[in-house]
């Protein structure tokens, strides 16, 4: 019970800092949340009620501190055709069976498995998030007319402009004085004050939507329950799962790194699909971490569960007795605020050790960085970026197999293996031998390698055939345990003979 306490009391929390991260982020999330609701066609309070109900279960129960989840645009995004051709009642139930299956993994252990993205992978994916964390901020500087989406003009374009650049620059300024407030923060409430005592007509949150509502009400999905709706709702469900896990255990890892120490990542899954249960069943659309809010939080200050919690009752706060003031602040402050923990993602450290990686981590990289932005799919551009990368590894693995020959006194031949054998070398490891041309004794020594799969049995069955076919007596030598084992366990495909157990 030990990893799964809320809160360690040896840790010293700093209040004051994780109050002001809490709030931070809470004004940071709100916009975020209501922009993918409305880009879904949900109700704006559906992305609302997302982000309160993914930040508190995920604050209490999650895998670590200072990580921030909410209604986040990388599950939204994969469930868009389900709400337009099913409506919403399907997406509450694909909500909340990604839930139930965010619980399997967490409980069967499996989000271990993250540890297998390689570091090119996390830079490119880091780099692409943060150019369409970047790119997505440039909507704000869009309005409606005539029913289209048109670039702002004239005085209302230069407004923006400058209240984005005043933001920026208090956030950078701000530390060089005090780091006893969160630049952030302190960026929001100027460029608030400076819009309202200087009357400027600019664009604020209440021209997204306006945000007053009630307590997240209990909902059970209205739809049949039968396979039909199974069918249609598992596939968006499964997709969503793994696209949540996948950016939640991205974020967790990277924030092991910002932090030094190390989160637990089978229980963040276990948060992970509490949190989306919960959303299914009350009028939530379901989210994941929010690797930009994630960052603010840290770079407010929080290393703690405790911002987390009062971001989320911040939003709840807003969401029943706060809304007109939050309408009113302005989207270029969330903006500049935005832009910052975009350049910051940003892992800008790539240029400088360019020419010193591998070509291969290089392609993975820029890949990875392409299919995120241009696809804004983080699931399928991590998949891909894992895939080639094991692929590379493969490949150089399969180079590495090589065979030193010796000659006893006695007259007996022996292959000394270096190299792991497994389905990328087992077709090199045939050819080391000199079947016809070796004596009638022949010795194979693995000390310096491993038997790792079945293609590596099956190429020393190949072996043992051919020299067997020619009357020659094949032995195995220092075969480690696990080599042991699978040839133990394919008893019915090969029978070997071991030097060791002779002698």
């Amino acid at each position: 019970m030990r990893n799964f306490a809320l809160f360690d009391f040896r840790q010293k929390v700093n209040y004051k800092n994780e109050l002001l991260a809490g709030l931070t982020v809470a004004m940071t999330m709100i916009p975020e949340s209501l922009s993918f609701a409305i880009f879904a066609g949900l109700s704006p309070l559906t992305g609302l009620y997302a982000a309160f109900i993914m930040g508190l279960v995920t604050a209490i129960l999650g895998g670590r501190p200072g990580m921030v989840s909410g209604g986040a645009g990388a599950t939204v995004v994969v469930l868009v055709a389900l709400i337009h051709t099913h409506g919403v009642e399907y997406l509450f139930a694909t909500v909340a069976l990604a839930g139930g299956i965010q619980l399997l993994v967490g409980i069967f252990r499996l989000g271990k498995f993250v540890r297998l993205i390689p570091e090119p992978v996390m830079y490119g994916f880091l780099n692409g998030l943060a150019v369409i964390i970047f790119m997505s901020q440039l909507a704000q500087f869009k309005t409606m007319q005539n029913g289209q989406l048109v670039w702002l003009e004239g005085y209302a374009l230069y407004s923006m402009l400058a209240l984005v650049l005043l933001t920026v620059a208090i956030v950078y300024g701000v530390p060089k004085f005090t780091k006893a407030i969160p630049a952030s923060l302190v960026a929001i409430i100027i460029v608030f004050a400076v819009v309202y005592i200087f009357g400027i007509d600019t664009k604020t949150v209440a021209n997204i939507a306006h945000l007053k509502g009630s307590f997240p009400p209990f909902h059970i999905p209205q739809l049949p329950v039968n396979l039909e709706t199974l069918r249609i709702i598992f596939p968006y469900a499964l997709i969503m799962a793994s696209v949540g896990l996948i950016e939640s255990l991205l974020t967790l890892t990277i924030v092991d790194e910002v932090t030094d120490s190390r989160g637990n990542a089978n229980r963040e899954c276990i948060a992970q699909g509490v949190a989306n249960v919960a959303n299914g069943f009350f009028s939530g659309m379901g989210g994941c971490a929010m690797i930009a809010q994630t960052f603010v939080n840290l770079n407010a200050g929080s290393r703690a569960r405790l911002s987390g919690i009062i971001g989320a009752l911040t939003i709840l706060g807003v969401i029943l007795f706060a809304s007109r003031l939050i309408e009113q602040i302005p989207m270029a402050a969330l903006v500049g605020v935005m832009m910052v923990v975009a350049i910051s993602t940003f892992k800008w450290s790539t240029f400088n050790i360019w020419n010193k990686m591998p070509k291969s981590d290089v392609f993975i990289c820029v890949l990875v960085a392409a299919i995120t932005i241009v696809l804004h799919n983080l699931a399928l551009a991590v998949l891909v970026g894992v895939v080639i990368a094991a692929l590379v590894f493969a490949w150089d693995n399969a180079k590495m197999i090589r065979a030193r020959k010796a000659i006893s006194a006695d007259g007996v031949k022996y292959y000394y293996i270096h190299g792991p054998l497994f389905f990328g070398s087992a077709s090199t490891f045939a050819q080391k031998f000199d079947f016809s041309r070796d004596p009638d004794a022949v010795v194979i020594d693995f000390s310096a390698s491993r038997i790792v799969d079945m293609s590596a049995l099956e190429a020393i069955k190949k072996v043992q055939d051919r020299y067997r076919a020619l009357g020659k007596q094949i032995t195995l030598t220092q075969v480690n345990d696990d080599g042991r084992r699978l040839i133990e366990n394919a008893k019915g495909l090969l029978q070997v003979r071991y030097l060791d157990d002779e002698q």
